[in-house]
């Protein structure tokens, strides 16, 4: 009889951004073997895919840091009872690890592993280390990365950092090997626009412009995919068909692996899934960071693209019409400029993210 492969315990819930390198991750460990429980916040819905399958656990948890004074105290109960829940429940389980991705959803089980002595590690998604994750940084054994530099790591736990990259889904990394397609004088431009999970209002408002702006024979070659939030969606259409635009809108694709293929340019925010998929599939962006994201981490992702050569960041305040059309004029009639980011966004890109993951959690097996 085979001998029975160690429990891993996943700890996630919330946002997309915590929860698809989670699924990554679980897809992996099962394809090696392992067997795997979730545990998550008793406000998170049913998990679809990968997670759906596994069994979930679901214990109480709060915000790292209420508003106000009844706020911290409800925060600072629900992280206690979820702690007690989480040390009984790995008590009984008995895992070899536990992965924690971020988010309030994850702080009791990683401070009860922490407090059992089970082996244990996070992953970071975006380049900011996140408020949950620095608080339990000191009290795991990895540290580990989606991006090569990530800041609010302290020079202690800065050893304990792995870099792995941020897991994708597989239809992204399945389109990778498509070629971009070089720029000619009179083929079609294909530009596709993503606003993240909500969509972004500032698209809607300064992209039917700014498009506008461009020469005519430009213009007239523009294929435009654009994600709207539903509320504005149809305010968006009429803003292109006034410019004399055709454009697709929507406000879910559920194809966007193969339109980010296609694209010759993303326009979008900088959330960590943004920029994982758009450097696996290799194409070069102009990533307009979510102003008003906690400690500007969208920023720091934006930064870290352009630094690599892979895209632009260009900040809220200056994605105007007239500076966007100036920008997209210069690459549109330049097409090498666009060629040679794509490669280097490719080049970016961290296809085996999810493999590296799983190498990281087997080695605390090990240890």
């Amino acid at each position: 009889m085979s001998e029975m492969k160690p429990l891993i315990i996943l700890a996630a819930g919330g946002t997309g951004g915590h929860v698809f390198p989670a699924e990554s991750l679980a897809s992996e460990l099962l394809s090696r073997g392992y067997r795997l429980a979730l545990f998550t916040d008793k406000r998170g819905g049913t998990y679809s895919g990968v997670l759906g399958e596994l069994e979930t656990l679901r214990i109480s948890a709060g915000g790292v840091a209420g508003r106000g004074f009844f706020g911290k105290v409800r925060s600072a109960l629900s992280l206690g009872l979820g702690t007690f829940q989480a040390k009984r429940l790995l008590g009984k389980m008995g895992p070899s690890v536990v992965v924690g991705f971020g988010g309030y959803a994850s702080v009791p089980t990683m401070i009860a592993a922490s407090l059992g002595g089970y082996a244990s590690m996070i992953h970071e998604q975006n380049a900011v280390l996140g408020r949950a994750n620095r608080l339990l940084a000191p009290k795991v054994k990895r540290i580990c990365t989606s991006f090569e530099q990530v800041d609010h790591i302290g020079e202690v736990d800065a050893k304990k950092i792995v870099f792995t990259g941020m897991p994708v889904r597989q239809n992204i990394i399945e389109m990778r090997p498509t070629p971009y397609t070089p720029l000619t004088d009179n083929d079609p431009i294909e530009i596709l626009v993503l606003g993240g999970s909500q969509g972004a209002q500032v698209f809607s408002d300064v992209l039917p412009e700014a498009f506008a702006k461009l020469p005519p024979a430009l213009r007239a070659r523009l294929h435009i995919t654009q994600q709207c939030r539903p509320e504005v969606l149809e305010d968006t259409r009429e803003a292109y068909k006034r410019n004399g635009m055709n454009a697709t809108l929507d406000s879910f694709f559920n194809d966007v692996p193969q339109r980010l293929a296609k694209a010759h340019l993303l326009i979008a925010r900088s959330g960590a899934s943004t920029c994982a998929e758009v450097t696996t599939i290799g194409r070069p962006s102009i990533l307009v960071p979510y102003p008003y994201a906690i400690d500007d981490h969208q920023s720091r992702n934006a930064h870290a693209i352009d630094e690599a050569g892979a895209g632009w960041l260009m900040p809220q305040e200056a994605f105007t019409a007239d500076i966007l059309a100036e920008r997209l004029e210069a690459l549109f009639t330049e097409p090498q400029t666009l060629n040679n980011t794509a490669g280097a966004s490719l080049n970016a890109g961290r296809p085996d993210a999810a493999s590296r993951l799983a190498d990281a959690v087997e080695e605390l097996i090990e240890v």
